[in-house]
């Protein structure tokens, strides 16, 4: 249905509902969304055409921030303003947040219950799925020898300096790196302008915000000494500067919250290994980590306003740069500092598969060969990373009980 439109006025309920369905049968992680949103919006409800979905992608690909949530923003903009953007992004997230919610809140009587054995096998499986996102991103963002030795040179560098700043301070360099390199990075495909639904006012607006928060948050967050907003500028620090997808947010997030204590490092796994058998966005993670963490308010109102605070900047950005996308895209300084973000990002996220994933997860020599296990079933197998995890979760529970 390439070309298609759709007949009729499409709501912003219609919206949520459409990604409702996605939120709740989406598994797989932020590729196979995209395939899904594609097969749904373009073959199916006809609500943009390839060309049109081809842009957004692109669009969302130079975008900090996790894609496949912000391609869901994008379209739900598209089809009903910004009431669509919101919808879409509430009906995408709604089940694995709800349920990662729920599962920092009960977890410690399943722990009680059941042992730690399972905690375990959810580190297993997390590593591995780690260790084929490395993988997989070093394909398409580290080819060639420059940015290979980008992303090696920043693995090395964050290994040995491991901080919030130095990761900062590595996306910084690669983007200038890949400012002075990588400038004839291929240009993305034609625009297709139908799909420019926000007007420059609002979109100047927006990125004013984005700008205003990312730099008052903290700042007030230190002169109220209050903790919810305190949380809030971390998480929101963190969906502001994560390139590359949701398996990025892990370093990020760790050196941010296990540093401060807000929570220990098996938890931490913990929650990233349970968001993997979950449909939707692995940005739902910040809902399990908000929600456990000791510092802030806790529990639902600390899930939520680190919900709301990693997915705002994806918000903020999508509405900011689509109506200047077109123009930007064919520069090739822009292109250059995205070619050279996305090969630091592989560094940065192998970095983290070494500390603190492999790390805090091999504790014996037999672990090695289960996380081996692990990435044979998904890499070679092609096994799904839900049933993954959740199997590797009940073999070790029953194991180590």
């Amino acid at each position: 249905m390439d070309g298609a439109q759709p007949t009729k006025a499409v709501s912003a309920f219609d919206v949520f509902l459409a990604f409702l369905r996605q939120g709740l049968t989406a598994f797989g992680g932020p590729v196979a969304h995209l395939g899904y949103f594609r097969k749904e919006f373009v073959e199916k409800r006809g609500w943009l055409s390839e060309a049109a979905y081809a842009d957004l992608l692109a669009l969302c690909h130079f975008l900090p921030g996790p894609a496949s949530s912000q391609m869901g923003m994008a379209i739900g903009m598209r089809q009903a303003g910004l009431p669509g953007a919101l919808a879409a992004f509430a009906g995408f997230t709604l089940p694995a947040a709800t349920a990662m919610i729920a599962f920092a809140i009960y977890a410690p009587n399943l722990t009680l219950l059941y042992g730690d054995g399972w905690i375990h096998g959810l580190k297993i499986a997390a590593a591995a799925v780690v260790l084929q996102a490395v993988i997989q991103m070093a394909r398409t963002l580290a080819v060639g020898p420059v940015r290979a030795g980008m992303a090696i040179g920043a693995a090395i560098g964050l290994v040995i300096a491991q901080s919030p700043m130095a990761q900062v301070g590595a996306l910084i360099a690669g983007g200038l790196f890949g400012l002075a390199l990588l400038r004839d990075a291929p240009a993305e495909i034609a625009p297709d302008d139908a799909f420019v639904t926000v007007d420059r006012t609002s979109a100047m607006m927006a990125l004013g915000l984005f700008v205003l928060l990312l730099v008052g948050l903290p700042i007030l967050a230190s002169l109220l000494q209050n903790p919810g907003l305190g949380m809030a500028s971390v998480f929101y620090r963190t969906g502001s500067l994560v390139f590359g997808g949701g398996h990025v947010m892990l370093p990020l997030l760790e050196r941010e919250i296990v540093d401060r204590r807000w929570l220990n490092q098996q938890t931490f796994l913990m929650g990233y290994g349970v968001v993997q058998a979950m449909p939707g966005p692995l940005f739902s993670f910040a809902g399990f980590v908000g929600a456990a963490q000791r510092y802030g308010p806790g529990g639902i109102s600390g899930g939520l306003i680190a919900l709301f605070s990693i997915f705002l900047p994806s918000l903020l950005l999508v509405t900011g740069v689509l109506p200047f996308w077109d123009r930007l895209k064919r520069e090739g300084w822009a292109r250059g500092v995205l070619a050279g973000v996305g090969a630091t990002v592989v560094g940065l996220l192998a970095a983290a598969l070494w500390d603190p994933v492999l790390m805090s997860t091999v504790r014996r020599p037999a672990d090695w060969a289960l996380v081996v296990a692990a990435f044979v079933f998904l890499q070679v197998a092609k096994m799904p990373p839900w049933l993954v995890v959740i199997g590797f979760a009940v073999a070790t529970g029953l194991l180590l009980r």
